[in-house]
């Protein structure tokens, strides 16, 4: 019984391992304004909790660059230092303001191959307490289709709780 509960490919015990999970980044959380602080340590506490994750991180908002995404903290192999709004799934976040979902990377058009290890995606756009975009958060894996709308909504919710 013990081994079905860790089965994460189960919905219900996948959400039931964000639900712990996102208790325990609010703690971690509380009292710490730093931006930064908090992105590391969301990218490293996800990267730490769920096997299928091959890339966590934040891409920032670069201030001094124009729709622009420069890499921030992040758990994994080397990532893109920078991406253009628009290009790729992370520049397809910030341009949408929408989380991007995304099964097969190599059918996305204009996907980056910042890692060709990468076989799925699930990009989230961060936005801070006045709405505007501060980020995205961009979790990779080596297996196709290893995300779903249970872990988009997860991160979505976890990502509004740290930020807004």
């Amino acid at each position: 019984m013990a081994e079905a509960f860790n089965d994460l490919t189960l919905p219900d015990h996948k959400a039931a391992r964000y639900a712990t999970v996102a208790q325990e980044i609010a703690a971690v959380l509380e009292g710490e304004p730093n931006r930064t602080a908090r992105m590391a340590t969301i990218a490293a506490m996800l990267a730490a909790s769920f096997d299928h994750y091959f890339w966590t991180g934040f891409y920032v908002v670069d201030p001094d660059k124009d729709r622009e995404l420069v890499v921030g903290p992040y758990q994994g192999s080397l990532g893109c230092l920078r991406i253009a709004y628009g290009r790729g799934v992370c520049g397809a976040a910030a341009t949408t303001g929408q989380t991007q979902l995304v099964p097969d990377v190599h059918a996305f058009p204009g996907h980056i191959a910042c890692d060709g290890r990468s076989a799925s995606e699930v990009v989230v756009p961060v936005f801070d307490a006045q709405g505007e975009l501060i980020a995205v958060f961009d979790v990779d894996a080596t297996e196709p289709a290893a995300f779903d709308e249970v872990d988009a909504a997860w991160l979505e919710t976890i990502l509004k709780a740290a930020f807004s």
